[in-house]
This record gives structure tokens, C-alpha cells and sequence, in this order.
């Protein structure tokens, strides 16, 4: 009935196809009727329909589901606090503000450390006393934290401005300039050193070290001496024992007679052992002294055996003159993350020139290093002895592994088959797998409890430290160049146990190649494990000048 209009019409057709009025789009079949898409205002009574031909034809298009609003509203990011934009972009850089790349980079790394963020928190500034440096000092601990809690809640780049000043007013060396009136560049390793040695005068007492290490990591057993956050978290307790090479030293005894029966008439040295508290450890990459001095170093762990190890000219008592001794350090207590110092740089003399004041060389050879560090070689007996339990009993697991895997049994979760089957012989074997679980459950009921190696670590610690970030330094000046922080994405390693099937591995190897990213000051860019790995130096790329490692659970 054309007398109703365009509304009667659309209003049938929603009648008999439940598509909405205002979805509907119309549009002519046969001829004589209305051009394009049927509008509201068009007269129907003034066609003529009875000179169409019969059946009149019309092609509607329109949906007949209304749109379902969605369960989950869309929030695109642009509306997002910057705080929230955070957490999903890319991690924000820090802006160069001339020649700050080796702060930006170790500030990046030390950014991935959640113990020492949680003991700046609770850190609260002593009264300086009339002490400028422990001023300047609590200044720039507080910048640094201002500065990580900036990182995190921006999605742009932050420019450390803070941290900058408050780091040249703590050392003043830092604040050189050149001729030209621009700062100089200074060494990342310096920057971190300098960083640590404050932190380590200033984060001190029962908040800060509780909040670090929670109230496990703060026993007495556990610390074993180290007395505010920088060396509980960072430092190593080093056992340095000194022997007199032109002596027959005497074993370390409980203070009897130093000479026995095969050294009777023998002058007799005794060992001398002492103690040290380090923040780093140092891997040689030139070669040692003396017979040392051509060893060629070629990965991370050949470096840091030969740094512990050397000689040196000390008075003896026993010769009453000067004589060689031979040293020998060992690590009496591991920390929960561990800094590796690639010792690039060295101070060559030049007597031949003009000034005779030498020059500061750079070391370019590849030194090769994994995602893992095994530190048991390097550790004191007493550690040796707890790590080995763990590592015995990790190495019978797998071993055990293997035997399943290699007889077709179900190494993840049991053999269903076994588990759902009939008969005697079955119910046999389950009957001794019980009794092996209950043997095995005695057994370690009577196990002695092992002391801590260390401040936050597991019990069932291996010695084994994940490499998470990394201080890179590209170009043959030492005294210039760029300094870059490489860090460990934060979903990287922490998936289930279950799900190793599903991590990519890095060719034909064990090596997982997990999601890092690289901060170049401002500008941050995602790349893989196997870059990091390709870091190892010889050439005119960037190269490994710190590398940070944790504790691997």
C-alpha cells in the first residue's frame, strides 16, 4: 500500500525479517520504481505501479542481529594513565644528557633488581652531621629510586636529571668536562663501583635489609657478616689465602706446633687467610702474571679462575726478608645476584712519550659466556660441601630421567597405562614404587639440615646463576665510545615446568632463546637471547663489560 509512505513499508519488511527500520537498506529490482537506495522522503503514491510488471521486485540489505555490546569494553591505549601505559608498551629509556650513556645503561640493569628497589623504599636518611659526603650520598640513593619508580610509570622516555647532578656532586670526578666546556664520558664499571660503595655506607639496618631479603634472608646464618643491602645483595664473602712460595707452608691447624715430624728442622710459613667483602668479581681477559701471563682466555669462567689467582711480594716472617707468595681466593659466601666485571680496560705505560703519563688501553678479543654460570670451581670447600648435596641430588634425578625416557615411560606425569591397569603383576609394581617413595621420604627426614650459602637463596641452591642484563661498550677509545644496558624481558623464564616443550631453543642447543631488550639511551628495541650471546667481543660491535646474573631457582 503505497499510501503509507517509506515508514509503513520499512515498517512491514521489519514485520516479516526482523531487520530494523533504521538498518534497512532498500534498493529497486524492477523497473519504473524510485533510483539508488530508497530514501524517507520519497513519494510512493506517486509511482505507478500498475504500469510495472507483476511480481514487483526490491532488494533489501540489512542485519537482522542487533550489535551485542561487548563483555569486556575496549580501552584504547591513548585513554590509559600513563602509570597503566606502562605495563604494556615497551619498558621506557632514559635521555643522554651528554656523554650519560654509562649511567643510563647500568641504571637500566640495576632496574631489574626488585631487592634493591624494595631496600630503597625503606630507607630513611640519617642525620648528616655536618658529613657533606653522606648528604651527597643519601641525595643521589634517593634519586636513583625516584628515577626507577619514574621507568616504570611512564611510557616515555625519562630524562634523569636528578640522578645526573646528584651523581657528579657525589663524585665530583664524574663531573669533568672537555675543553670545549661538554662532559666527558665516564667508565660504566666506575659508575656502578661508586654507586654500590654509597649504597653500601648508607642502607643500613633492620628495614631496608628486611625489606630486601624478607625475614629468611635476614638470618644471622644467612648473612654471615654482610650488614646492610649493597653486600647482602651483591657481595661475595672472599677467603684470600696467601702461601709463601720458597717455604713449605704448614697446614691451618688449631694453632699447635706448626712443624711436624717431615718438617722438622724446616723453616715452616704458615698460610695467611683472611677475609674480604667484594661487589663484583673480575674476569681476566689479558692473561695473569708470571707463568700466567700466556694463558689465553676464551670464556668467562677461564677469566674469573685466573683472577683468583696470582702472585705477589710480601714479607716473610720466617725468612725475615721479602719473598713470592702465591694467592688464592675462594668464595666463602654467594650473593643472590652476582656482577661480572670483563676487565677491557688497562692503563698501558708509555716512557717513550712527551708527557710519560701512559694511556688507558681497551682489550677487543671474544670472551665467550652462556645464559648460565656455574660458580661451584670457585667457591671455598665448606660451600663446595652444601652446593654438591643439591647437585648430587639434581644430577640422580636426571639421571633417573633419562633411564625412563630411554625404557618408553611417561618422564612428566606416569604412564596412564600403569596407572589404569589390571592384574597382579601390576599392582606388584606399584606396590614397590610405594615402597621406593617411602624410602626415599626417611631418607630425607634424616637428612642433616645443610647451613645457607648465602643471603636469599633457595636451600636447594646449585651454585647456578641465570644471566639476566648486560653493560655493553662499543668502540676502541676507552675513554669515549657508547655504553648500552641489554635486560632479560620480564616474561622471559617464567613459565611452568611444564610447558619447556613450548620455549624456542637456540639451534641445535640447550639455550633458551627468550625475549630481552636493548636500551640505547632513549631508544629501546626488543631482540633475543642469541644476541646477547653474540656480545662476546673481537670486533668493532658492542661487547660484554658487566654482566649481571641471579640466583637460579
Amino acid at each position: 500500500d503505497p499510501s503509507g509512505g517509506v515508514s509503513a513499508l520499512k515498517s512491514e519488511l521489519q514485520a516479516r525479517t526482523g531487520v530494523p527500520a533504521e538498518r534497512q537498506k532498500i534498493m529497486p529490482k524492477s523497473k519504473g520504481l524510485w533510483k539508488g537506495v530508497l530514501k524517507d522522503s520519497c513519494d510512493l503514491g506517486a509511482l505507478d505501479l500498475g504500469s510495472i510488471k507483476s511480481p514487483i521486485a526490491m532488494l533489501m540489505m540489512g542485519s537482522a542481529t542487533l550489535p551485542v555490546e561487548p563483555v569486556v569494553k575496549t580501552v584504547f591505549l591513548e585513554d590509559l594513565p600513563p602509570e597503566e601505559a606502562a605495563k604494556i608498551v615497551e619498558p621506557s629509556g632514559l635521555v643522554n644528557l651528554g656523554n650519560t650513556c654509562y649511567l643510563n645503561s647500568v641504571t637500566q640493569c640495576l632496574r631489574a633488581v626488585p631487592p634493591l628497589r624494595d631496600g630503597l623504599r625503606r630507607y630513611v636518611p640519617r642525620p648528616a652531621n655536618g658529613n657533606p659526603q653522606s648528604s651527597a650520598h643519601a641525595a643521589l640513593l634517593s634519586s636513583l629510586l625516584r628515577t626507577l619508580d619514574s621507568l616504570d610509570a611512564s611510557p616515555a622516555a625519562v630524562t634523569p636529571s636528578g640522578l645526573v647532578m646528584s651523581t657528579k656532586v657525589a663524585f665530583p670526578q664524574m663531573a669533568q668536562t672537555a675543553p670545549n666546556g661538554a662532559p666527558m664520558q665516564q667508565d660504566a664499571e666506575e659508575f656502578y663501583s661508586s654507586l654500590v660503595g654509597a649504597g653500601a655506607g648508607e642502607l643500613r639496618g633492620d628495614g631496608p635489609m628486611r625489606a630486601a631479603l624478607g625475614d629468611d634472608g635476614c638470618a644471622p646464618e644467612a648473612l654471615d657478616g654482610a650488614s646492610n643491602v649493597i653486600d647482602a645483595v651483591f657481595g661475595l664473602k672472599m677467603e684470600e689465602t696467601l702461601t709463601c712460595d720458597e717455604l713449605q707452608a704448614a697446614a691451618a691447624g688449631d694453632g699447635g706446633d706448626a712443624m711436624d715430624a717431615e718438617t722438622e728442622g724446616a723453616l715452616v710459613e704458615k698460610p695467611v687467610v683472611t677475609y674480604d667483602i667484594a661487589r663484583k668479581i673480575v674476569c681476566n681477559i689479558q692473561g695473569g702474571t708470571g707463568a700466567g701471563s700466556d694463558v689465553n682466555i676464551t670464556h668467562v669462567a677461564e677469566g674469573i679462575q685466573l683472577s683468583l689467582s696470582g702472585k705477589l711480594e710480601k714479607h716473610s716472617e720466617a725468612l725475615g726478608r721479602d719473598a713470592m707468595w702465591t694467592r688464592t681466593q675462594r668464595i666463602a659466601r654467594l650473593p643472590p645476584y652476582l656482577v661480572v666485571q670483563f676487565s677491557r680496560f688497562y692503563w698501558k705505560a708509555t716512557p717513550d712519550s712527551a708527557d710519560h703519563q701512559g694511556v688507558k688501553c681497551k682489550i677487543m678479543k671474544p670472551v665467550g659466556f652462556q645464559g648460565t654460570l656455574d660458580v661451584y670451581e670457585f667457591c671455598s670447600d665448606k660451600v663446595k660441601k652444601v652446593l654438591k648435596v643439591a647437585r648430587d641430588k639434581a644430577l640422580a634425578e636426571e639421571e633417573d630421567r633419562i633411564a625412563k625416557k630411554l625404557k618408553g615411560e611417561d618422564v612428566d606425569g606416569g604412564d596412564d597405562k600403569k596407572k589404569d591397569g589390571d592384574g597382579d603383576a601390576e599392582m606388584d609394581g606399584a606396590d614397590d614404587e610405594d615402597d621406593a617413595d617411602l624410602r626415599a621420604a626417611l631418607a630425607m627426614s634424616v637428612e642433616p639440615e645443610l647451613p645457607p650459602v648465602g643471603p636469599g637463596l633457595p636451600p636447594d641452591f646449585r651454585g647456578l646463576y641465570e644471566l639476566f642484563a648486560v653493560v655493553t661498550h662499543k668502540g676502541r677509545d676507552a675513554d669515549g665510545g657508547h655504553y648500552m644496558g641489554w635486560v632479560k624481558a620480564d616474561n622471559s623464564g617464567r613459565q611452568a615446568a611444564g610447558d619447556d616443550k613450548k620455549r624456542e631453543k637456540i639451534g641445535d642447543t640447550e639455550e633458551e632463546n627468550d625475549d630481552w631488550y636493548v636500551f640505547d639511551d632513549d631508544e629501546v628495541s626488543p631482540c633475543k637471547t642469541e644476541d646477547i650471546l653474540k656480545l662476546k667481543g673481537g670486533g668493532d660491535w658492542h661487547m660484554s663489560y658487566l654482566n649481571f646474573y641471579r640466583a637460579k631457582k
